[in-house]
């Protein structure tokens, strides 16, 4: 078994081929993965303009609501950060 392992070893050409392949089948992973990164980061920056274009009506409609909620989510932000603050002490 072991000697006809031995009398199948690949050419120098075989190899090279086969090294050319996986370097070609990785450099198409990056790529396609560098491109999934790109889209990704576009989706994230087209929905956060969304939901600050959606923040902006809202103010404009109806902004003693707004102002409510912008007051609530600050006072919820001190009461975390106070709490976090207190117990690293």
């Amino acid at each position: 078994m072991a000697s006809d392992l031995l009398d199948k070893a690949p050419s120098v050409d075989e190899v090279i081929r086969e090294v050319s392949r996986l370097t070609n089948t990785v450099t198409q992973a990056v790529e396609d993965g560098f491109k999934s990164a790109v889209k990704a980061v576009e989706q994230g920056r087209q929905a956060t303009g969304d939901m600050i274009d959606d923040g902006k009506r809202m103010m404009r409609r109806k902004p003693v609501e707004s102002a409510g909620v912008i007051f609530a989510a600050g006072i919820l932000a001190g009461v975390f950060l106070t709490w976090m603050a207190s117990r690293r002490d």
